[in-house]
């Protein structure tokens, strides 16, 4: 009962849980805002109606989106102040800078320009009016990467000086925070998969008509782009993954390990990744495996003669740095949560390449299971986003600022476990309601049609205000 009512513990999973339930909204946000500006540039380009019609109708999803995404982050801000206030003293002094770049810069880009593009239609030239979702997509480029160099420090810090008499962290080079090494590979990665996201989503929501049959004259090319943007972004995640592990090897050597539960060190062939492994309940010992031989050693140093430290040689190493504990983290979280990204993310371009094929020289596939498959694959790529965030953040532990500052010294000294039991206990129940919400939006704006509709006078390019209340 102790261990149920634990301020670290209850903490913890409230951080958790909120905090990915607010990425969901994330990278579609990212990805849906580029879809949106890609299809209104195509309109403004070439002029052709079945484009401003796309427009339209995704920015509506993308409104919605959009929307709830900036109210499920305000919570977040409340959770650094009210469970891990001595965290939140510790990194304040870093996080202060990136932060309010990402506040002050890249919101306010987002938030003015969003504003433009909803009311603009009808009052600006086409070309400007082009220019303020472009801006927004600048925008939202910019927060993630201030978000993500903000949590680059946790994984790797840099640009600071350690004040051990008042217990911080002090800023002594936002350059060196802000082109971290960590954000620099992590944000690419994170782009190119928000991407396979948005595609998920159109390929979803164009399966959904075209297996009824209709708007054929949108929903045929909306499902050929998203279907060309999951392979293309696909490969840009593979590539922009790797190097992301050549950053994690060097930087965070016992996430490797963990990601392969490799407890000892291997070099060449002995550096194999595993498929599929079945252990001892412990997690300790290997059973049965299906193994690639020298791809571990090749993932972790571009070689097939390479050498991966295992989790029992850097727990001696840390022991000795850091002192006495346990520096390695769950082990099963770690390997089946880098083992689920890569498969879901492998799965979603798979089925998008025989998408491309099914629809080769124009032809539309009749059999419905087909588009029964483009609806319900929709979730793998966020899947895989957030398998791969688990993976990130649990593959820290135990530390929440890698080498500084452990997660059982980060939490509030004042905060009961029966406070952050109640509060965990209303934010589910809060964020169950906004997720019926926001489902039920979503559904109703990528069925109804009228945007769809070609208008009666096809000389009338200027739609209506696109509405923010639905």
């Amino acid at each position: 009962m102790n261990d149920l009512l634990s301020t670290l513990v209850l903490s913890r999973w409230q951080f958790g849980l909120t905090t990915i339930y607010h990425f969901l909204f994330v990278p579609i946000t990212i990805g849906m805002v580029f879809v949106v500006a890609v299809f209104q540039t195509a309109w403004v380009r070439t002029g052709r109606a079945h484009y401003l019609q796309l427009t339209r109708f995704f920015g509506r999803i993308f409104l919605i989106n959009f929307a709830m995404g900036v109210v499920t982050g305000i919570v977040q801000e409340f959770q650094f102040g009210m469970n891990w206030s001595t965290y939140s003293r510790f990194v304040g002094d870093v996080f202060g800078a990136p932060l309010a770049l990402e506040g002050i810069l890249a919101f306010f880009l987002e938030a003015a320009f969003i504003g433009i593009w909803i009311f603009g239609w009808d009052r600006l030239p086409k070309g400007v009016h082009l220019a303020s979702i472009w801006l927004t997509a600048l925008g939202t480029l910019l927060s993630a990467y201030f978000i993500i160099a903000a949590n680059a420090f946790m994984q790797h810090p840099v640009g600071f000086r350690l004040d051990a008499s008042r217990g911080r962290a002090e800023l002594t080079d936002i350059w060196a925070v802000v082109t971290n090494k960590v954000a620099l590979a992590a944000f690419p990665h994170t782009i190119a998969a928000s991407f396979m996201v948005a595609a998920a989503v159109v390929i979803a929501v164009a399966g959904w008509h075209l297996a009824r049959n209709q708007h054929l004259e949108t929903m045929l090319p909306a499902i050929k782009f998203g279907l060309w943007t999951m392979v293309t972004a696909g490969a840009v995640t593979l590539l922009t993954g790797d190097q992301l592990g050549l950053v994690m090897v060097d930087t965070q050597p016992m996430k490797m390990a963990a990601a392969e539960a490799l407890y000892n060190t291997a070099t060449g062939q002995d550096a194999s990744f595993s498929i599929f492994t079945l252990g001892t309940p412990d997690g300790v010992h290997e059973l049965f495996s299906i193994r690639i031989p020298y791809l571990l050693s090749f993932l972790s140093t571009h070689t097939t003669h390479g050498t991966v430290e295992g989790i029992r040689e850097l727990q001696a190493q840390y022991t000795q740095v850091y002192g006495s504990g346990d520096y390695s983290p769950t082990i099963w979280v770690t390997y089946w949560a880098f083992r689920w990204m890569i498969g879901f993310g492998a799965v979603s371009v798979l089925l998008a390449i025989a998408g491309l094929v099914l629809l080769r020289r124009g032809r539309v596939p009749q059999r419905r299971w087909v588009w029964r498959i483009a609806v319900w694959s929709a979730p793998l790529p966020m899947a895989a986003m957030t398998v791969g965030w688990i993976f990130t953040e649990m593959g820290r532990q135990p530390w929440l600022v890698f080498g500084l500052l452990k997660t059982s010294a980060g939490v509030s000294p004042n905060v009961t476990g029966v406070e952050v039991l109640i509060s965990l206990v209303v934010f589910t129940l809060l964020y169950g309601a906004l997720a019926v919400v926001e489902f039920r939006l979503l559904r109703r704006a990528a069925q109804r049609a009228d945007e769809l509709t070609p208008p009666e006078d096809p000389a009338q390019d200027a739609p209506e205000t696109i509405a923010t209340v639905y």
